[in-house]
């Protein structure tokens, strides 16, 4: 059932109801704003009073559940117990360093100062590499804790068995049928994990929070508090609601918990390394979900694309205020230096991608391998196609990075073209995937991709739709509805943020500002007037349409509504995302 008759936006697609009611009505009319927004993203109604305050207490599973989950708890608990040398091997993403941190401060609280270890991207690529494990266990690592990595790293742990040393994999990527050779692989994606497997959309950084649950339950049961304070797992969301959000996980379940609790840990400013990063943020209120993706994720993920690696967890972890300031303003500089780099890479592959194939495939030499993720991103939405950028070295060695859409498992594709032959390495999960390649196999690579998931792109595509949860006239885009609409968040990917059509509106005033944004100026029919944005819109149908539209023609808005944080009073605008013509 279509909204306001638009069956054909001005980008193309319908406008849907993101649900009816049970009797087929339009929207959920019976209930207040908040069920309806609830119960259109799934939840069922036993569970609204839980979904309307995510508690971790009502959401979080038994650890136990979990395949290796004691095992790994108790080897944990034996090193604290010994004061053994422990090393946290991350990967250099947000998840990856949230991750290294949690575990390197709940340690920290438990007596072991754990060394955090994160390869450098370029030297060493992604994952635990042989060379890595062996030094690490030569200088005296009796374990090792592979976080956000490690599923795939059969060579490498094969190695570490060798040195010897024992080493836990605490991951969510996809696996294989085999498992590599661990003391303990605990994973929600294991293809023989049992209840486990529901919590699969958890980030690494939640399952190292359930780790770290879980030891602290073992210590427990052993007497090791009887003189000492447990630690304060709860302290720990604020880093745990950070790396959930900028790995776009799902935020369904527990995952909501985490960072709707976190959020509150992180306006109290606990962590020193966090606070920090807010304030190089340029943030002056509490962050919120987005600022989370948008604003202090990216800066973490800079050490890693086009800095040392190691910035992040440093940050993270430190307990000097000067360190931290340091640190952060570094960051903030590798992050504008981030963007400089990916904005050539990103013309250079916007330039390359076919529009006639499933799968965008691009690959250039010389590319930076720390932005191609980031720019697979941005061709993913402009193309609504999965797309991979591969970045190929002096050495005709490609290190590929992929997004991708709802309903296209880019990660079990991926594995299978390693399964065939095609690839030197890769993995990931449905929504994003890394791979390495030679450049000589890229165009059999890409054929593979094309007959597996062409399909169900086109499935993908054929359901596409905007789905709204609201039509609104423009004087009822307002602070307070903003603030209604976020009573049902935290939103984020699997959990999508409220889209409200708007309208009929004329354009009062029109123009392009910064990276190609489109600010415009509208007025209804009674004469009251809104700002709205469309960004990254200028030279697309839509922002085109927005800055040609005569005076007198009137369209519907489609987008978010959100708080104008430039304004020198509250003040709402629209963040537009299509639109359609009302005459």
């Amino acid at each position: 059932m279509t909204v306001l008759g638009v069956t054909s936006s001005i980008l193309g697609q319908p406008w849907r109801w993101r649900a009816l009611a049970a009797d087929g009505r339009d929207g959920f009319t019976g209930d207040d704003l908040v069920t309806q927004l609830l119960l259109a993203r799934g939840c069922p109604r036993e569970g609204l009073d839980a979904h309307r305050s995510p508690s971790i207490r009502a959401f979080m599973p038994d650890p136990s559940i979990f395949r290796d989950m004691d095992r790994a708890a108790d080897r944990l608990a034996d090193a604290v117990q010994a004061g053994e040398q422990v090393a946290i091997f991350g990967d250099y993403d947000v998840d990856g360093a949230t991750s290294a941190a949690l575990m390197v401060l709940v340690l920290r609280d438990l007596g072991i100062e754990a060394r955090p270890y994160i390869p450098d991207r370029l030297l060493e690529g992604y994952g635990p590499s042989g060379e890595a494990m062996v030094r690490l266990a030569g200088e005296g690592a009796s374990l090792i804790v592979t976080v956000d990595c490690g599923a795939q790293a059969f060579d490498a742990l094969d190695a570490a068995r060798d040195a010897p040393v024992d080493v836990i994999v605490i991951d969510h990527h996809k696996c294989s049928t085999t498992l590599p050779h661990a003391l303990a692989v605990v994973n929600p994606n294991r293809l023989d994990e049992d209840e486990g497997a529901a919590h699969g959309h958890l980030a690494a950084v939640g399952m190292c929070f359930l780790t770290a649950a879980a030891l602290v339950r073992t210590l427990r049961t052993r007497g090791f508090f009887a003189d000492r304070a447990e630690p304060k797992l709860i302290d720990l969301l604020d880093i745990v609601a950070l790396g959930t959000v900028a790995d776009v996980a799902q935020l369904r379940g527990l995952n909501r918990a985490f960072v709707a609790q976190g959020l509150k840990v992180m306006g109290a400013r606990r962590n020193i390394g966090v606070a920090a990063l807010i304030e190089a943020s340029r943030l002056t209120r509490n962050p919120t979900c987005t600022d989370l993706g948008f604003a202090l994720g990216p800066r973490i993920n800079a050490g890693g694309r086009v800095g040392r690696a190691d910035l992040g967890v440093r940050l993270l972890t430190t307990q000097d205020p000067d360190e931290a300031r340091t640190i952060a303003a570094e960051l903030d500089r590798l992050n504008e230096e981030r963007r400089t780099i990916e904005t050539g890479v990103q013309e250079a592959a916007d330039l390359l991608a076919s529009r006639n194939r499933a799968v965008a495939v691009v690959a250039g030499h010389g590319w930076h391998p720390g932005v191609i993720g980031i720019v697979a991103g941005r061709l993913k939405e402009k193309l609504g196609r999965p797309a991979i950028v591969i970045a190929i070295d002096e050495h005709g060695v490609g290190k590929g990075s992929g997004r991708s859409i709802p309903g296209v498992d880019l990660g079990a594709a991926i594995m299978a073209a390693r399964e065939h032959g095609l690839l030197s390495a890769g993995g990931g999960h449905a929504m994003a995937a890394g791979l390495t390649i030679t450049a000589s196999a890229i165009p059999a690579f890409t054929d593979f991709l094309e007959e597996r998931l062409a399909a169900a792109v086109e499935r993908s595509n054929g359901d596409r739709a905007l789905l709204l949860d609201a039509v609104l006239a423009p004087g009822g885009v307002n602070p307070g509805l903003v603030d209604s609409l976020e009573v049902g968040g935290p939103y984020g990917m699997g959990w999508p943020a409220p889209r409200v059509a708007m309208g009929p509106v004329r354009v009062i005033r029109a123009d392009v500002v910064g990276n190609g944004h489109v600010r415009t100026v509208v007025a209804g029919d009674d004469g009251r007037s809104i700002k709205a944005m469309a960004f990254r819109a200028a030279d697309s149908a839509l922002g085109q349409a927005l800055l040609g539209a005569a005076p007198h023609r009137k369209l519907w808005l489609a987008g978010r509504a959100k708080i104008d944080d430039w304004s020198s009073r509250p003040s709402a605008e629209l963040h537009v995302e299509d639109a359609a013509w009302a005459d």
